[in-house]
């Protein structure tokens, strides 16, 4: 009985994962601060961090194509597979605007770049985005479009690209369901895939914090905290608009679908601070589709939802983008009229969908865009440097987002389970709900 009690009690008194991860984060800058500049200790976190980054892009596409597979199987339907479809699509696509929008407002309102010299701050290279986005700007648009259809569908789970991936599992989902019966061993198999996956992901997760520190470890151990000082005012103002976004946009945006921003924040909270320590979306993938499907959305919708977002509904970094473009373009002393600054919003529309899944897209987008507005390309070497620091903020928007959206979609369809939604998050206050793999 003693022993059972003092279970209890640690069990009590266990720190969740959000915890875990946090003074994971804390312990990281410190580590960054104390060994700034010393190259054995840089590579030590470097390789740290990319072991734990690595264990989780190991396990995102068996999650996607098995989670997929069955989710599509059990729709079973063509016609509302295409209608899901597009208003995914079109839901984004307001979404990305308005971002691209949000930024380009706040950069008007409050000119971060009139209060800097920009040839006075310290830069950094950024030859291997320069290569990616010559590459990208003589792919085209139809590249991109040729590019959604795999040739073959393990060179893409290899590489890792995303889109290819779901074309497939979207059309193998459906041939299952139309075989019928014959597909119910298939069908067995891939929700025992899925299954043992996320078991996998729950072991993973207890690696998290120690990922964590590594990862912002390395970062403040490169960079130093004195080269952040002179673009300080970007980096709160870019996430001041971030915060924005998530609370009244987004918030806005939930209250007409008859739900709460901060429900859905209170579900999301361990996912969203893994994103903000990690930078990568990737990381909260597998657990937002095992939560999103605990909350109430259905399978199917989740399943094809949250992969599709997370390569073409990158609210965050649309503001970045927009916001980071006009902060240039101020520091340079250039002047955009209302048609620039809306040739821009249209650019950054089309740029930011055809390099989804592109290594540092974001940057990527903006070297591929800021020439069109006269802004020399190596102003972005200024400020390379904090462009893991500002990815934090926006992994945490890409999560959000993707998360609203797979709620919204599923009341859209009518297959959000309200009640469901109830309990789960009854059980996340109480907390009695699954954390890190342990109940």
């Amino acid at each position: 009985m003693k022993e059972e009690t003092k279970l209890k009690k640690y069990r009590h008194f266990r720190l969740s994962l959000g915890w875990q991860i946090l003074i994971g984060l804390v312990l990281g800058i410190i580590l960054g601060v104390i060994f700034y500049g010393n190259t054995t200790a840089i590579t030590a976190m470097q390789n740290i961090g990319t072991m734990f980054i690595s264990l989780i892009q190991m396990i995102v596409l068996p999650i996607v194509v098995a989670c997929l597979i069955t989710g599509i199987a059990n729709m079973g339907d063509l016609k509302k597979l295409g209608r899901i479809g597009g208003k995914t699509i079109i839901y984004f696509e307001v979404m990305t605007t308005i971002a691209i929008a949000l930024g380009l407002l706040v950069g008007n309102v409050f000119h971060p770049g009139d209060y800097i010299n920009i040839h006075q701050l310290h830069s950094t290279s950024i030859s291997q985005y320069v290569a990616t986005a010559k590459t990208v700007s003589h792919s085209g648009i139809w590249s991109t479009v040729m590019g959604i259809i795999p040739t073959n569908v393990f060179k893409s789970l290899a590489a890792g690209d995303m889109i290819p991936v779901i074309f497939f599992a979207v059309f193998f989902g459906l041939g299952t369901a139309a075989i019928g019966d014959q597909g119910k061993i298939i069908l067995d198999f891939m929700n025992a895939v899925a299954e043992a996956m996320f078991k996998v992901t729950n072991w993973v997760m207890h690696t998290a914090p120690i990922g964590v520190c590594a990862l912002i470890g390395v970062t403040v151990a490169q960079m130093g905290l004195k080269a952040l000082a002179p673009l300080g005012y970007f980096i709160v103002l870019a996430y001041f608009t971030m915060a924005i976004f998530i609370v009244v946009v987004m918030g806005v945006v939930a209250r007409l679908f008859g739900l709460n921003i901060w429900h859905l924040l209170r579900v999301i909270r361990d996912e969203m601070v893994l994103g903000f320590s990690t930078a990568s979306s990737e990381a909260a993938l597998p657990k937002i589709i095992d939560k999103m499907g605990k909350y109430g959305v259905s399978q199917g919708i989740v399943s094809f939802v949250i992969p599709t977002g997370y390569t073409f509904n990158l609210d965050g970094s649309a503001i970045y983008q927009s916001l980071a473009a006009l902060f240039l373009a101020q520091a340079y002393g250039i002047h955009l009229s209302l048609g620039q600054q809306v040739t821009l919003l249209i650019v950054l529309m089309i740029t930011s969908k055809g390099i989804a899944g592109v290594p540092g897209a974001s940057f990527v987008v903006l070297l591929a865009t800021i020439s069109s507005i006269g802004v020399p390309v190596q102003g972005l070497a200024f400020i390379a440097g904090i462009d893991r620091l500002v990815d934090m903020g926006r992994t945490v928007v890409n999560v959000v987002g993707n998360s609203l959206a797979a709620v919204i979609i599923g009341k859209s369809e009518h297959e959000f389970d309200a009640d469901m939604s109830e309990r789960y998050l009854a059980e996340i206050r109480a907390g009695k709900s699954t954390i890190a793999g342990t109940k």
